[in-house]
């Protein structure tokens, strides 16, 4: 039987901004401090900053934060 193992993956964090309420949830949970609210009073992300952990997607409540694989794949052995 192959065992299946993930190869290294790039993960960022989306915000859809026409979901966002910016009520700050995701702002108190966040650890690295990140999440700031813009112009519009909507949450923004700052990049340099995220560790990309999703604490904030799981605890937003109108789930307007999620996170977003690039370039997975299954490696075979």
């Amino acid at each position: 039987m192959a065992s299946v193992e993930r190869a290294a993956v790039n993960r960022r964090i989306h915000i859809n901004q026409e979901w966002c309420k910016g009520c700050g949830i995701c702002m108190a949970f966040c650890r690295s401090d990140a999440l700031s609210l813009n112009a519009q009073g909507k949450v923004a992300v700052a990049p340099e900053k995220c560790t990309v952990c999703a604490v904030c997607e799981l605890f937003c409540p109108d789930f307007a934060i999620t996170v977003q694989e690039e370039g997975a794949r299954e490696c075979r052995k």
